[in-house]
């Protein structure tokens, strides 16, 4: 690897630092997956989506059925 793309990817990972989500209940979901779990129903129960304030599951869970984001959300 250069010192140019090894700076670039110090730059990134400013930006984007890596989360539990990418360093641990990915790769465990995955796992799971190559011995016939779901993947989805894995990573949902390893990292479930945080419940903003004010709202419940069901809230998010009619968001979702809906496809769209609920309001304050990235």
């Amino acid at each position: 690897m250069s010192e140019r793309e090894f700076r670039a990817w110090i730059a990134f990972y400013r930006l984007y630092p890596f989360d539990d989500l990418h360093r641990f209940h990915r790769p465990a979901a995955l796992v799971a997956a190559a011995y016939g779990g779901d993947y989805s129903r894995r990573l949902e129960f390893l990292a479930p989506e945080p419940v903003p304030e004010g709202m419940t599951v069901a809230d998010l869970n009619t968001f979702k059925a809906l496809g769209v984001k609920p309001p304050g959300r990235i």
